[in-house]
């Protein structure tokens, strides 16, 4: 069904713009609003544009992306702030990708024991 990276969503600090992709607008609201939330803070902190995408594999992955010599971002901070995210956020970030394996890929949750 899904042969290359999907974008579930994302947040740009130089046009100040949140985006989450209409394919997963069925997630719960509570779900949708901590990516926002996650994502918006993030590009506030440290800056440049922040992508959560899932691989071929259903791996989610953050992209992390700026402006050629952009002063503002935090490339020490960047990488900080995502493993910071990564920890806090665990439970969070594998749901979404079990989540993603099994509606999106077809994979059986029973295989992915």
């Amino acid at each position: 069904m899904y042969e290359d990276k999907i974008v579930l969503c994302g947040a740009n600090s130089y046009e100040q713009k949140y985006y989450l992709n209409p394919d997963f607008d069925n997630l719960p609201d509570r779900i949708k609003d901590e990516l926002k939330i996650m994502c918006v803070l993030y590009t506030e902190d440290v800056g440049g544009i922040l992508t959560l995408v899932f691989e071929e594999d259903g791996e989610l992955c953050f992209e992390v992306t700026s402006e050629e010599f952009d002063p503002r971002f935090d490339e020490i901070g960047s990488r900080l702030k995502i493993r910071q995210l990564q920890n806090t956020k665990q439970e969070l970030l594998e749901a979404l990708q079990i989540y993603y394996k099994v509606f999106f890929l077809g994979i059986d949750p029973e295989e992915m024991e």
